[in-house]
């Protein structure tokens, strides 16, 4: 994982356990006084809110006591690999665009934070500048040509 990549974590399990943790809290104490718990669906709600947290914190202290943090920076060459960020050619549509390879928990393909175990990423890793990769997609495989690959 990347160092940006575990801090967002780490803030995102910091919020939880200080803001999420203690407002889900008061909404359980909120919807009890409503009175029968049966047929409450504002208690329900709250307590399905309360296990999502719950669930969500354990998951992330999980994965930030194990995580290996890799910095990009101090890595070179020319071949693809964890913390690269490459620029790609779709060879059929001519679109570029740009990715970095992240670890599985930090991967958004919004902000171009392409996840270590996608087909994409699978298909780059070790290939080089001016390289074509094939990729398996639902309509048939894309090509993409390796334009640049850099290490930030």
């Amino acid at each position: 994982m990347t160092a940006p990549g575990l801090q967002r974590l780490e803030d995102e399990l910091r919020h939880l356990k200080s803001t999420e943790r203690h407002a889900v809290i008061v909404a359980i104490a909120e919807a009890r006084s409503h009175g029968d718990l049966s047929e409450n669906a504002e208690y329900h709600a709250a307590r399905e809110r309360q296990s999502f947290i719950e669930g969500r914190i354990q998951e992330l202290e999980e994965v930030v006591s194990a995580v290996e943090v890799i910095d990009p920076s101090a890595l070179t060459g020319e071949h693809v690999k964890f913390g690269a960020h490459i620029w790609l050619v779709d060879e059929e549509t001519g679109k570029e665009s740009t990715y970095q390879i992240v670890g599985v928990h930090e991967a958004d393909i919004k902000q171009g934070r392409l996840s270590i175990s996608a087909p994409l990423a699978k298909a780059l890793i070790g290939k080089t500048i001016g390289a074509s990769v094939a990729v398996p997609a639902p309509g048939g495989d894309r090509i993409y040509e390796i334009i640049d690959v850099k290490f930030l």
